[in-house]
């Protein structure tokens, strides 16, 4: 216990030390968090759905028709019909043949790479992959390497030094890194993965529902083809504003995960009403656009802001728009006082982020208004220069 008692003190030391909030409303731009009523500029709610009328009606109608609990793991009788129509929705809307829930996108990765790959195998990384990514190669036993940021080149030298023909190669990475905002090159990994008989698995979580026609993923941001992407992982937590996660792909695919993969099969499943109101936000991402032209509004609108301003974001066009602090105690300093002024701007540091580039993670919705934006960037100027 004394050794717990240093490490904490040490993160404290270090300006390293998280501390939860506490929110006493809705999942939305204006929120009342720990007493006060702040404007918020860090969820990953990006077209405002979490509270969206539609999704809160339709998980009342699942819990009416479901109840609370879904009470047992997919395989045993926890999955309902409302699981099995979303899955089926999903893959259609992604594309592809097949989809399968899981409770988290960290449960997905996890699962995907435990069922896919051993100890004779390969996966590659991306360096500023999620930890979800990062923990699951590891957990798969496999030999784990990491390649330069979005580094096609790099990945190429890697692979190039792989002699086993037989063994599973899978390069995973995020369609939009979730810390800087920037979009993997996603054809020049597609193109390397087809000639180096490769499989590509993308983490969509910063992408479905905003990248996309009707927001249907990076894949399509691209017009990259099923067969190009095999794997296909995002989050329903996000801009689909629910939870839970799925994994598309082929047929084989699909029906290996329910086989293998620990972390579906030996797990609760999600409530059926969270399904239903994930089912109520594909609707919206294929009927009601506005949203996503609200979004790319305001992330066109907050970069034109700090250009004006000299403010130096990453180069973004998502919207997640990082601005680097570098220092630990500056950047939760910073934080702070925006807090204390009514904006919730998240601090994020080491080791979620690389040594000395903590930054202030600045991420838009399409509920945010042109004035939100301003009195942000009003604020955030002369607390740059602590």
């Amino acid at each position: 216990m004394k050794d717990l008692v240093k490490r904490l003190a040490e993160k404290k030391q270090q300006h390293r030390y998280r501390k939860r909030r506490i929110s006493d409303s809705p999942q939305q731009i204006e929120m009342r968090i720990d007493g006060r009523d702040i404007v918020s500029f860090c969820s990953n709610d990006y077209l405002g759905f979490a509270n969206h009328p539609k999704l809160k009606q339709a998980a009342i109608n699942g819990i009416k028709q479901y109840g609370v609990g879904s009470g047992s793991a997919h395989l045993i009788n926890g999955h309902s019909r409302a699981h099995h129509q979303l899955e089926d929705e999903l893959a259609e809307f992604t594309g592809y043949p097949r989809a399968l829930l899981f409770s988290t996108g960290y449960m997905a990765n996890l699962g995907l790479c435990q069922a896919l790959l051993d100890k004779n195998d390969y996966v590659f990384e991306d360096r500023l992959n999620h930890a979800s990514l990062i923990d699951a190669g590891l957990i798969s036993g496999a030999r784990f390497q990491r390649y330069l940021h979005n580094d096609p080149a790099s990945l190429q030298q890697k692979l190039s030094k792989v002699n086993n023909s037989t063994a599973e190669k899978l390069v995973l990475s995020d369609a939009v890194f979730s810390m800087d905002g920037d979009i993997a090159r996603l054809p020049e990994l597609a193109r390397l993965c087809s000639e180096t008989d490769c499989r590509l698995m993308i983490d969509d979580a910063h992408g479905f529902g905003v990248l996309g026609k009707n927001g249907r993923g990076s894949r399509l941001h691209f017009n990259l083809t099923t067969q190009e992407i095999p794997v296909y992982m995002a989050t329903l937590g996000k801009a689909a504003g629910s939870a839970g996660a799925f994994i598309a792909g082929s047929e084989e695919l699909i029906e290996t995960l329910i086989q293998q993969a620990r972390t579906y099969v030996y797990t609760t499943a999600m409530p059926p009403a969270i399904a239903e109101a994930s089912r109520a936000s594909l609707q919206l991402l294929q009927h009601e656009p506005q949203h996503r032209q609200k979004l790319n509004d305001n992330i066109q609108y907050f970069r034109q802001c700090c250009t004006q301003q000299k403010l130096p974001v990453e180069d973004s066009e998502t919207a997640i728009q990082p601005l680097l602090i570098g220092d630990d105690k500056k950047a939760t300093e910073i934080s702070r006082r925006l807090f204390e002024a009514g904006f919730l701007v998240t601090a994020i540091r080491p080791p979620t982020v690389p040594e000395g580039t903590a930054r202030l993670r600045i991420t838009l919705s399409a509920k945010h208004c042109k004035n939100h934006i301003e009195q942000l960037i009003d604020t955030i100027i002369p607390l740059r220069l602590l």
